[in-house]
Protein backbone atom coordinates (compact mmCIF):
# COMPACT_ATOMS: atom_id res chain seq x y z
CA UNK A 1 0.00 0.00 0.00
CA UNK A 2 1.33 3.37 -0.95
CA UNK A 3 1.14 6.30 1.48
CA UNK A 4 -0.11 9.60 0.24
CA UNK A 5 2.28 12.51 0.78
CA UNK A 6 1.43 16.04 1.70
CA UNK A 7 1.80 17.98 -1.55
CA UNK A 8 1.32 21.47 -0.04
CA UNK A 9 4.38 21.00 2.18
CA UNK A 10 6.57 19.43 -0.47
CA UNK A 11 6.25 22.07 -3.19
CA UNK A 12 9.65 23.58 -3.91
CA UNK A 13 11.56 21.26 -1.56
CA UNK A 14 13.91 18.41 -2.21
CA UNK A 15 12.78 14.83 -1.81
CA UNK A 16 14.75 14.30 1.45
CA UNK A 17 13.42 17.49 3.00
CA UNK A 18 9.89 16.51 2.06
CA UNK A 19 10.36 13.03 3.53
CA UNK A 20 11.73 14.52 6.75
CA UNK A 21 8.80 16.92 7.01
CA UNK A 22 6.35 14.12 6.33
CA UNK A 23 8.00 11.97 9.00
CA UNK A 24 7.89 14.84 11.51
CA UNK A 25 4.22 15.53 10.81
CA UNK A 26 3.32 11.87 11.08
CA UNK A 27 5.25 11.42 14.33
CA UNK A 28 3.59 14.49 15.80
CA UNK A 29 0.16 13.23 14.78
CA UNK A 30 0.77 9.70 16.03
CA UNK A 31 1.97 10.89 19.44
CA UNK A 32 5.54 9.62 19.31
CA UNK A 33 6.71 12.98 20.66
CA UNK A 34 4.73 12.53 23.85
CA UNK A 35 7.94 12.20 25.84
CA UNK A 36 8.87 15.78 25.04
CA UNK A 37 5.37 16.98 25.99
CA UNK A 38 5.60 14.97 29.19
CA UNK A 39 8.89 16.64 30.08
CA UNK A 40 7.34 20.08 29.58
CA UNK A 41 4.33 19.07 31.66
CA UNK A 42 6.57 17.74 34.45
CA UNK A 43 8.66 20.93 34.45
CA UNK A 44 5.50 23.04 34.57
CA UNK A 45 4.11 20.90 37.39
CA UNK A 46 7.32 21.36 39.41
CA UNK A 47 7.23 25.14 38.96
CA UNK A 48 3.57 25.30 40.01
CA UNK A 49 4.19 23.11 43.07
CA UNK A 50 7.16 25.26 44.10
CA UNK A 51 5.02 28.39 43.77
CA UNK A 52 2.28 26.74 45.81
CA UNK A 53 4.81 25.93 48.54
CA UNK A 54 5.99 29.54 48.64
CA UNK A 55 2.40 30.81 48.86
CA UNK A 56 1.60 28.38 51.68
CA UNK A 57 4.71 29.51 53.61
CA UNK A 58 3.68 33.15 53.20
CA UNK A 59 0.16 32.36 54.39
CA UNK A 60 1.53 30.50 57.43
CA UNK A 61 3.86 33.43 58.21
CA UNK A 62 0.93 35.88 58.07
CA UNK A 63 -1.14 33.67 60.40
CA UNK A 64 1.77 33.37 62.82
CA UNK A 65 2.35 37.14 62.78
CA UNK A 66 -1.34 37.80 63.37
CA UNK A 67 -1.38 35.35 66.30
CA UNK A 68 1.68 36.95 67.88
CA UNK A 69 0.17 40.42 67.46
CA UNK A 70 -3.11 39.38 69.11
CA UNK A 71 -1.27 37.65 71.96
CA UNK A 72 0.95 40.67 72.56
CA UNK A 73 -2.07 43.01 72.62
CA UNK A 74 -3.76 40.78 75.19
CA UNK A 75 -0.61 40.67 77.35
CA UNK A 76 -0.29 44.46 77.17
CA UNK A 77 -3.92 44.91 78.16
CA UNK A 78 -3.52 42.48 81.05
CA UNK A 79 -0.41 44.28 82.28
CA UNK A 80 -1.74 47.81 81.78
CA UNK A 81 -5.27 47.08 82.93
CA UNK A 82 -4.66 47.60 86.65
CA UNK A 83 -2.67 50.80 86.06
CA UNK A 84 -5.34 52.24 83.79
CA UNK A 85 -7.99 51.20 86.30
CA UNK A 86 -6.12 53.05 89.06
CA UNK A 87 -5.90 56.19 86.91
CA UNK A 88 -9.61 56.03 86.04
CA UNK A 89 -10.56 55.34 89.67
CA UNK A 90 -8.51 58.27 90.96
CA UNK A 91 -9.90 60.70 88.39
CA UNK A 92 -13.52 59.55 88.72
CA UNK A 93 -13.36 59.23 92.51
CA UNK A 94 -13.01 62.98 92.92
CA UNK A 95 -9.33 63.00 93.77
CA UNK A 96 -7.52 66.21 93.13
CA UNK A 97 -4.77 66.56 90.58
CA UNK A 98 -2.47 67.96 93.24
CA UNK A 99 -2.47 64.68 95.21
CA UNK A 100 0.72 62.73 94.78
CA UNK A 101 -1.05 59.41 94.18
CA UNK A 102 -3.21 60.90 91.42
CA UNK A 103 -0.23 62.51 89.76
CA UNK A 104 1.81 59.32 90.02
CA UNK A 105 -0.95 57.12 88.64
CA UNK A 106 -1.62 59.58 85.80
CA UNK A 107 2.07 59.76 84.88
CA UNK A 108 2.35 55.98 85.11
CA UNK A 109 -0.63 55.58 82.76
CA UNK A 110 0.84 58.05 80.26
CA UNK A 111 4.22 56.30 80.49
CA UNK A 112 2.66 52.88 79.82
CA UNK A 113 0.72 54.10 76.80
CA UNK A 114 3.86 55.83 75.44
CA UNK A 115 5.86 52.64 76.01
CA UNK A 116 3.32 50.57 74.08
CA UNK A 117 3.38 53.14 71.26
CA UNK A 118 7.20 53.05 71.14
CA UNK A 119 7.19 49.25 70.93
CA UNK A 120 4.67 49.34 68.07
CA UNK A 121 6.66 51.97 66.16
CA UNK A 122 9.90 50.03 66.70
CA UNK A 123 8.22 46.87 65.37
CA UNK A 124 7.00 48.70 62.26
CA UNK A 125 10.44 50.23 61.68
CA UNK A 126 12.13 46.83 62.03
CA UNK A 127 9.64 45.21 59.64
CA UNK A 128 10.12 47.92 56.98
CA UNK A 129 13.91 47.80 57.08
Amino acid sequence: MKTVGFPERTIGKSRTEAATLDRDVLSALSGTQAGRDGAVANRTRRVVMASLGVMQEQRAWRKRSRSVAIASILVILLLLGPALWLVADDLIGGERFSDITTQFSLLFGIFCVALVGAVIVAGWARRDS
